[in-house]
């Protein structure tokens, strides 16, 4: 066999070899992709995404006020070395280390379940953010935001559970931190009781716009235990805001996770409840955490948004400051990346975009 024959042949083995091997490594990384959007003003398997209740007027719209969202790899799934090299060259993917994705001290279940507890918070707070914009009552109260799993307020106390006092002593229905300075005045070992009204009862009186009933309320005592970090006493739950609204307003997005659809959603609430059609019919996309004062915040997977979000069709973005240098940098063409800190810089992009100002918009540049 001829010298050049033989190392050619060779090569091909070597490289049959290693794309072999390639696919039977299993390496601890994830990846992730852009996912599905939703227009805010649209249904979704023929259900309005916002549902607004009895009671306020409400308006038409038009255009589009799209949230977004990323597709990631399940947290059963290994990838392989093929997967995670051709992951890397792709302008449309990132690959990301698994842990990012799913802690190694958290299972897929309690991923899940912290992903929706993220996404309900960011409902309530979305809804708060809104109908404040349009100077609508709004009351807030605490919760039991989440529950250490093996904790002392497993099976005792639950998620919605809403929080009047805690040893008799009213807590700040402003202030979630107002539960742990009075939890730590105690000492591992002992007793704290929580002055509740049981989530169901608090669901009812929330969805009827009516205050919560005094008589509904419980007495949970819990034995606190030692925090791992300082020691200091804890009873196994965090503290959340929630908010009571002076009419039902649903959100149906199944199988969505995570805080950072917020923004979106507190848009689309405003422009069905105001008679400005706020996009005047463009499209327009976006993401950001919100809070229930109106602050956007950053979120993560920006690139993979970005893409999805021009590939559906929109001309706009609305950013979160904080993503927009990253945004900037591998900006999709067509995409205009808005910069938005709050409530009111995206109202008055909005603003600038149907009145056909968009010279003048707040632009994401890269560093």
């Amino acid at each position: 066999m001829p010298r050049r024959t033989a190392t050619m042949l060779t090569s091909a083995l070597l490289l049959i070899a290693l794309i072999c091997a390639g696919a039977l490594i299993k390496v601890p990384y994830a990846e992730m992709s852009p996912g599905p959007t939703y227009n805010t003003l649209g249904s979704k398997n023929g259900e309005p995404v916002l549902h607004i209740g009895k009671g306020p007027r409400q308006y038409k719209t038009t255009g589009h006020l799209n949230m977004t969202t990323v597709q990631v790899t399940g947290a059963d799934y290994r990838m392989n070395m093929l997967e995670a090299v051709y992951g890397w060259v792709r302008h449309d993917s990132a690959v990301v280390p698994r842990s990012t994705l799913y802690p190694d001290d958290q299972s897929a279940e309690e991923v899940d379940e912290e992903n929706a507890e993220e996404f309900s918070a960011s409902q309530e707070s979305a809804k708060a953010a809104a109908l404040r914009e349009l100077g609508l009552p709004v009351s807030s109260h605490l919760l039991v935001s989440s529950v250490v799993k093996d904790g002392p307020a497993q099976g005792k106390l639950h998620a919605g559970d809403v929080i009047t006092a805690v040893d008799g002593k009213a807590v700040d229905p402003k202030k979630p931190q107002s539960v742990a300075d009075l939890v730590t005045k105690h000492k591992p070992g002992e007793k704290v009781t929580f002055t509740v009204i049981p989530a169901d009862q608090a669901k009812k009186s929330k969805d009827a716009g009516k205050k919560f009933p005094a008589a509904e309320r419980r007495q949970v005592a819990l034995t606190a235990t030692k925090a791992p970090d300082d020691g200091r006493a804890i009873v196994g739950i965090q503290p959340g805001l929630g908010h009571t609204f002076p009419f039902k307003i649903d959100i149906k997005l199944a199988d969505v996770g995570g805080p950072s659809a917020g923004l979106m959603f507190a848009l689309g609430i405003v422009d069905k409840l105001t008679k400005t059609d706020l996009t005047g019919g463009q499209f327009v996309a976006g993401t950001g955490t919100i809070d229930d004062q109106g602050k956007v915040g950053a979120i993560g997977g920006i690139q993979m948004k970005t893409v999805a979000a021009r590939d559906k069709g929109a001309k706009y973005f609305l950013t979160p400051k904080g993503n927009c240098a990253t945004a900037a940098k591998d900006k999709p063409g067509g995409l205009t990346l808005v910069k938005t800190g709050s409530m009111d810089d995206a109202m008055d992009a909005l603003k600038k975009i149907r009145n056909g100002d968009t010279d003048a918009l707040p632009q994401c540049k890269a560093k």
